[in-house]
């Protein structure tokens, strides 16, 4: 039986392995300037080889410095929100948790605001301070939670709102006292999530604490499903729930910070992909964190691709995981249980 399980999972895996470069593929050749794969194939011989043909130049900057690292970024991030909502259901038991859970995303869209408010023409700071803002929230979650072990995960909850309200308020402020001229419509076109303007400069934000937290989560994705269990389980198996539960926060803030900071605030993908992929491969974290990253970088590679190609104004990526995700969550939670 473990060995049916074991081929059952190397072969999801390698069908969205596939998934994944057939989407990285179609995401480089479909949108407003359209090239075939032979031009792609050119392109990327001539970048290996060092040789520029102007036949192509136009084709290599588009392909190079402008798709590539928007789907190089859009898969981070889809990968990233996917394993933090994961395994924070996991770890509060409870399947509608959501990376945000604990007020990161208001918190990096009060920093977004405030930067574009203040630091228009600093790129620097502009992306510094979502991340900023955005890990501070864990601080003040865990200065409220703080002598409260005996109800630590009600408490837990009850702070990420407090939190939440808090950011959002502040959000709230700067919108109203920002330039409607220019400021207000750039918080607001952040504030709903997009990948357009991405460059590499991105990418190099957001890699190294994105990749520290995936990493973290997939080495405690044994003590995930021992919390899943429930507190007193998981003391009688060996470890410490309070503890463990404090070490997968703090690695899930730090994925969901650094891609907030640099696709805006992108809502549903780290509730629905993690249900979806505990259909198809069951509850145990093991298998659950992995598959959720590959789904997920599938899933936002495909949904920008959508949103830059549907009409010829680009759509809010955050629009389309709403209109995709809520829907698709709704059919699940009527053939559940709780919906019957």
């Amino acid at each position: 039986m473990d060995r049916t399980v074991r081929n059952q999972y190397l072969t999801i895996i390698t069908l969205l392995g596939i998934l994944l470069v057939l989407a990285i593929v179609g995401s480089m050749i479909f949108g407003r300037y359209e090239m075939s794969l032979v031009d792609i194939g050119n392109v990327i011989k001539n970048r290996i080889n060092g040789t520029y043909d102007d036949k192509f130049k136009i084709m290599d900057h588009v392909l190079i410095n402008v798709r590539l690292p928007r789907i190089l970024l859009a898969g981070l991030v889809g990968a990233g929100l996917s394993i933090s909502g994961a395994a924070l259901q996991g770890t509060f038991q409870n399947p509608l948790v959501s990376p945000d859970l604990l007020g990161v995303c208001a918190g990096a869209g009060f920093g977004a605001a405030l930067g574009i408010l203040l630091f228009p023409d600093d790129s620097v700071l502009s992306s510094l301070l979502p991340f900023v803002f955005g890990i501070s929230t864990i601080l003040l979650v865990f200065f409220l939670v703080n002598g409260q072990s005996r109800r630590e995960t009600l408490s837990l909850v009850l702070s990420g709102i407090i939190v939440s309200s808090i950011f959002n308020a502040l959000t709230s402020l700067i919108k109203y006292v920002a330039d409607t001229g220019d400021k207000l419509p750039a918080i607001t076109f952040w504030l709903m999530g997009s990948f357009s303007n991405t460059t590499y400069t991105h990418i190099k934000i957001a890699i190294i604490p994105a990749s520290i937290g995936i990493i973290g989560l997939l080495v405690l994705r044994w003590k995930i499903n021992l919390l899943s269990l429930g507190d007193e389980d998981a003391y009688t198996m060996g470890i410490n729930p309070g503890r463990t539960r404090w070490h997968i926060i703090i690695f899930s803030t730090l994925v969901t910070a650094a891609c907030v900071t640099v696709s805006g605030i992108i809502g549903w993908i780290g509730l629905v992909i993690p249900h979806i992929c505990r259909r198809v491969v069951g509850v145990n974290h093991g298998r659950l964190l992995p598959v959720s990253c590959l789904m997920g970088a599938v899933f936002m590679i495909l949904v920008d691709s959508i949103a830059r190609n549907l009409t010829t104004a680009e759509i809010p990526i955050g629009i389309l995981t709403a209109l995709i995700g809520a829907p698709f969550f709704a059919v699940i939670y009527r053939q559940s249980k709780g919906g019957t």
